[in-house]
């Protein structure tokens, strides 16, 4: 299996074989999580559609159970093939044959594929699954594409593939609104992390969703520093409720944001 991750075999140094220096790509697994409502699915979907629109190989993994995100992206009508996230994780042993086989296909776009529960599914449709396969599954991952991007679920107490996917990712976003209660949110979830894979080096914490008037002392005093500020856009927010998050961007109050999820991919990926 291929490793993507920095220093990788496709590092290419400066002045090797006289080839001239080149960005180096990174690829690897993102994993974007963050306080309930800060944006996790919208920033993890354009994230993926940006991967592939710059036609890299792209996995975006949906881990939410409760409420399946799959219908919020994009119409039934635009995916070639309809299959199920739960269907992977109940088998006994996960295969790079299995997810590709349940791995749901574009009729726009052949370098994004998706994996998530279906409209009407949730967490008891399928047995449940142990941490042995949610490892087994994003391992397989890395081998089928070499950018993969999970959306986890916030609640990750009881969601053993956001849990699990935050530990084994390269790199992660930590998204939060400019309020108290995602601030109180996320200082209630983290010590559920301490542990040893729980690297704070790989995180980068995101402001998300930020309005006009949230910025300033406001974002500092709530959030402290962060790496990356994800504006508000109406065009992103009624993409979201329309369930086509997988449409470009094209008006103006959207700029800003497009600028900073490709601040992000060439910060994270190389790319």
């Amino acid at each position: 299996m291929l490793n993507f991750k920095k220093d990788g075999i496709f590092t290419r140094r400066a002045g090797e074989e006289g080839l001239p220096e080149e960005p180096e790509v990174q690829g690897g697994i993102l994993a974007v999580w963050g306080s309930p409502g800060s944006g996790k699915t919208i920033t993890s979907v354009k994230l993926a559609k940006y991967l592939a629109d710059q036609k890299h190989n792209t996995a975006l993994v949906l881990c939410d159970m409760t409420a399946p995100m799959l219908p919020c992206i994009c119409p039934s009508s635009e995916m070639d093939s309809e299959h199920s996230l739960g269907s992977i994780l109940a088998a006994t042993h996960i295969s790079k044959s299995l997810i590709k086989y349940n791995m749901v296909t574009l009729k726009r776009n052949s370098f994004l594929t998706i994996l998530g529960m279906k409209k009407g599914e949730n967490e008891y449709t399928y047995p449940p699954y142990t941490e042995t396969q949610a490892k087994e599954l994003l391992s397989e991952l890395r081998g089928i594409a070499p950018f993969v991007v999970v959306d986890c679920g916030s609640y990750i107490a009881n969601d053993i593939l956001s849990a699990v996917s935050l530990m084994e990712a390269d790199s992660v976003l930590r998204l939060a609104n400019a309020d108290l209660k995602s601030v109180s949110y996320l200082s209630s979830q983290l010590p559920l992390l301490r542990d040893s894979k729980w690297d704070a080096d790989k995180q980068y914490k995101v402001a998300s969703d930020l309005k006009p008037h949230q910025a300033g002392e406001q974002i500092l005093q709530a959030l402290g520093s962060a790496a990356f500020t994800l504006p508000h856009s109406q065009e992103l927010e009624e993409q979201y409720l329309a369930g086509n998050l997988l449409a470009d961007l094209s008006l103006k109050d959207s700029r800003p944001f497009k600028k900073e999820i490709e601040k992000i991919c060439k910060e994270v990926f190389g790319v």
